[in-house]
């Protein structure tokens, strides 16, 4: 049967030597109770048969020893071991027992005057007892607890270094040990168990206890690394805050200052009431022009309504007839004086002319501008008296940002140049 290599395991001396051998924990508390046993009778020696199996893995050999059973009768003559028949046959009865296809591939002796080498009589003992290459001899001395290992190879015994104790649920051994009890000097079967478990037990609180500081070692290593993800992001979002807050401000600072513009300008506007509508403020008073019925007629042609044309028309033809009226009331108070004077008569004449027109000059405004509750709700502005693009985008849009968007709609390049009566497309 092939095996893995165990995990769980403890190294007793140096393991460099070839093959590696593995003894299970519970054929080691196995031969503690032996040299017990032993030095508590040391009259004649004790000694057990192993059992086990051999491995070769990646070229290396390996030994696995998972059991061991007390010999019946062990004797000794001089440095020269003796196994009977008998013994050799109950080792074989409760091997087939307790351990079905174990193996023997070896044998353990304890005594206090043991040789401190295999003699020869002993190495032709374990070559005639077991032949094959990579058997194993165990000496243990009681009083020191000292185990030597010798392995048979190069046609002799050679002794090993070191071995490994490895840990795993061995019940053929329980079972054999708790059996045995009596010879191997066990007195309760919780003693056998507990001892072997402890060992198991400690080992596995050793490995516990690293594995926790790993894991432990790690989640500090993924907090840390948390940690420092969150401080860069969140110096990201401030950078990104602190960046909106700026340009937010900036373009507060632009609307205040588009705020001064309107109210300077309305202003302006204010102090500038009666020039040119050319100079960027519709106004009607009387002084914008030379001629005040060719203003009137001018401005209306301008706004480029046929209606209001015709209506300026209309004015223009009136104001004509009232020339006339006055030139011909002029020519007959002349007539009447005999002569051509500019007196109180004339003056009056003139004046009451003066009047007429600028009568009809009010009409031809009136005319033109629309009512405010109707202006632009079509989609076209009219402009009116005292109108500038900020008053008409504050009319229309609620507030003065509309300037420059009325100005591309219509192709102003200067928005101050605007006139009473000019239709403006809304953007």
């Amino acid at each position: 049967m092939e095996r893995q290599i165990p995990k769980n395991v403890r190294q007793i001396g140096n393991v460099s030597d070839s093959p590696k051998i593995y003894v299970e924990d519970y054929v080691d508390t196995f031969f503690a109770q032996l040299s017990d046993k032993y030095r508590n009778d040391p009259q004649k020696p004790l000694g057990a048969f192993l059992i086990g199996d051999f491995q070769t893995y990646e070229g290396e050999d390996y030994v696995y020893i998972y059991g061991a059973i007390q010999m019946q009768e062990l004797r000794v003559s001089g440095m020269e071991y003796l196994i009977d028949d008998e013994t050799w046959k109950r080792a074989y009865e409760e091997c087939k027992q307790f351990f079905e296809e174990g193996e023997l591939i070896g044998w353990f002796v304890v005594r206090d005057d043991a040789e401190k080498a295999p003699g020869n009589s002993t190495v032709k003992l374990h070559k005639k007892s077991f032949p094959k290459k990579n058997t194993v001899f165990i000496i243990c001395d009681p009083q020191e607890k000292e185990e030597t290992y010798y392995v048979h190879k190069m046609n002799d015994l050679m002794e090993i270094g070191g071995h490994y104790t490895y840990y795993e649920k061995n019940p053929c051994m329980q079972d054999y040990m708790i059996s045995s009890r009596k010879k191997n000097g066990a007195v309760q079967t919780e003693v056998v168990e507990d001892k072997a478990a402890q060992n198991f037990r400690d080992l596995a609180r050793k490995q516990g206890r690293r594995t926790r500081q790993k894991h432990q070692g790690n989640f500090v290593y993924a907090m840390s690394v948390g940690l420092v993800l969150v401080l860069v992001i969140m110096g990201v979002a401030m950078l990104n805050n602190f960046n909106k807050i700026r340009k937010a401000q900036n373009q507060i600072e632009e609307v205040a200052g588009t705020i001064n513009t309107v109210k300077d300008s309305d202003n302006s506007g204010s102090s500038n009431e009666g020039n040119d509508p050319n100079g960027g403020q519709a106004d009607g008073s009387e002084d914008g022009t030379a001629d005040e019925n060719t203003g009137a007629e001018n401005e209306n042609s301008t706004a480029g309504d046929d209606a209001d044309q015709g209506k300026t028309d209309s004015a223009a033809n009136k104001n004509t007839d009232t020339e006339k009226s006055n030139s011909a009331s002029d020519k007959k108070a002349e007539g009447d004086d005999g002569t051509s004077k500019n007196g109180t008569d004339g003056t009056a004449s003139a004046n009451s002319s003066q009047a007429k027109n600028s009568q009809s000059d009010e009409v031809v405004e009136a005319s033109a501008v629309p009512s405010s509750s109707t202006n632009g709700s079509d989609g076209v502005y009219v402009v009116e008296k005292g109108d500038t693009l900020a008053i008409i985008s504050k009319k229309m849009y609620g507030d003065v940002t509309h300037i420059d968007a009325i100005c591309r709609m219509n192709g102003l390049s200067n928005g101050n140049l605007i006139y009473i009566g000019q239709k403006l497309l809304l953007p």
